[in-house]
């Protein structure tokens, strides 16, 4: 750790390839090893890239959380010196890692580029701030409502309105169609 800490570097953003569905797993055995082996200062962050989304489960709503990129997770660390040098800790700390598959781009990892870095982060930042159904529905999609006042009633899409996560479908009420409007998770596909 030494010999890492007194050469100047810059963090930069790696993407790491682990297995799929071992993400959670793989950050959680790194965040514990920057802690015991005081990597703090060169291994700055771990992330998962995540986006919550909602539906209906047995009746009612859910709601889970998908991952952006699955098998991969993104590491900001200081991987090379100012001369372009790899740096042995943070290069075997990621290598080690139960569940790694190694760097993305194999043992010579480059960097991120920082306007993907940046299109990443801000993705992030805009998924956290909504819940995107699991479902984008299209007029004209037959759906089944599986909650409110016309549970089980089947009808077709009319329209669509993404920004406030809504559809309007048409239902048929003693022999009439009716609009409804509805959230999406209220709503699924036949």
């Amino acid at each position: 750790m030494n010999e890492v800490a007194n050469l100047p570097s810059e963090a930069r953003w790696f993407a790491v390839h682990v297995l799929s569905g071992q993400e959670t797993n793989v950050k959680r055995h790194m965040m514990s090893r920057i802690k015991t082996e005081e990597l703090g200062e060169v291994v700055q962050e771990v992330i998962i890239p995540t986006e919550r989304i909602s539906e209906i489960k047995r009746g009612k709503k859910v709601e889970t959380e998908r991952k952006l990129y699955p098998g991969y997770i993104f590491v900001k660390m200081e991987l090379y010196d100012a001369e372009k040098k790899l740096h042995e800790v943070p290069w075997y700390f990621v290598k080690e890692t139960p569940g790694v598959l190694g760097f993305a781009d194999g043992d010579r990892p480059t960097p991120m580029k920082p306007d993907e870095v940046e299109g990443m982060l801000s993705q992030i930042r805009e998924k956290e701030e909504k819940i995107t159904p699991k479902i984008i529905f299209a007029v004209g999609d037959r759906v089944k409502v599986g909650d409110g006042p016309f549970q089980s009633q089947e009808g077709v899409v009319e329209e669509v309105d993404t920004e406030r996560g809504r559809v309007r479908v048409a239902v048929s009420i003693f022999g009439r169609s009716t609009p409804v409007e509805l959230e999406y998770w209220q709503v699924e596909r036949n």
